[in-house]
């Protein structure tokens, strides 16, 4: 174990006559006298643990080290390592306040902590966690396998379940009303309503560049529905346009494509 560090001792010699000059202040008799800072390393009386809040092992072993490291025998430090321990077990004196136990460590070594020292006031952690991944492989790996299986299952469910065709068309008779697949009856319900360019080209060309533009119109980061009030009202106007049309095209147009209302004419509407 490391030796004592001088300050220490010092401080502890202080305290120790300190306590003496109050005590014998307190009894009317004399001080005693400064013995010039001798200590139990200079042939001075060693402080009494209670006193000088170092234990009494840790003195002994100190001088049991200092004693080693000025070329003392080995029976000496064995003795005072003895003594040290003996003095350790020992119960404490009467009237003096018994010190706290220490924890003993490998070899009967005691381990005192002397401060805690937090390790952002010594060392710069520049460490910041990242909650992102790469693209490629970690996402177009898993796109690619659910699109492989998206692909076998199809082509499984394809052989046995045939698709509900209708049947062979008749150049001489056209249904009325003819109507697009529901994906397209958005668009065939802005023809009933606006030139071919504008239906066709410039109505749907608007709403997707407005669709592409958005994300660099609205940068927000956060990923909670409230705080994107933007994106959510965009998309919701573009939603709501289209499936309103798609409805109306669906439900709401008869023969002749006129307006019609499905419960009093019927449907005029098929897969």
């Amino acid at each position: 174990m490391a030796e004592i560090p001088e300050h220490l001792r010092k401080r502890a010699e202080e305290a120790r006559r300190k306590a003496e000059a109050k005590k014998a202040a307190d009894s009317g008799a004399a001080a005693p006298a400064d013995t010039g800072g001798g200590g139990a390393g200079d042939g001075g009386a060693a402080p009494s643990e209670a006193e000088s809040r170092i234990p009494a092992s840790l003195l002994e072993r100190s001088k049991a080290a200092r004693a080693r490291a000025e070329g003392g025998d080995t029976g000496s430090a064995t003795a005072g390592a003895a003594a040290a321990t003996a003095v350790a077990t020992a119960a404490p004196a009467p009237g003096a306040t018994a010190a706290p136990p220490m924890a003993a460590g490998p070899g009967g070594h005691t381990q005192r902590l002397l401060t805690v020292v937090k390790s952002g006031s010594i060392q710069d952690v520049k460490a910041v966690p990242q909650d992102k991944v790469h693209v490629w492989p970690h996402l177009l790996a898993v796109e690619f396998v659910a699109a492989l299986a998206c692909t076998a299952f199809l082509l499984v469910f394809s052989v046995f379940v045939n698709a509900p065709l209708l049947q062979l068309a008749n150049f001489n008779q056209t249904p009325n009303p003819s109507k697009a697949p529901w994906y397209f009856l958005g668009l065939q319900e802005l023809l009933t309503m606006f030139h071919p360019m504008v239906a066709g080209v410039t109505i749907p060309g608007l709403g997707l560049l407005a669709l592409i533009f958005a994300p660099y119109t609205d940068r927000n980061p956060s990923n909670k529905p409230e705080d994107r009030k933007f994106a959510i009202s965009l998309f919701t106007v573009h939603l709501m346009f289209w499936a309103v049309l798609v409805i109306i095209g669906s439900f709401f147009r008869g023969p002749g494509f006129n307006f019609v209302f499905p419960w009093n004419d019927g449907l005029f509407f098929e897969l």
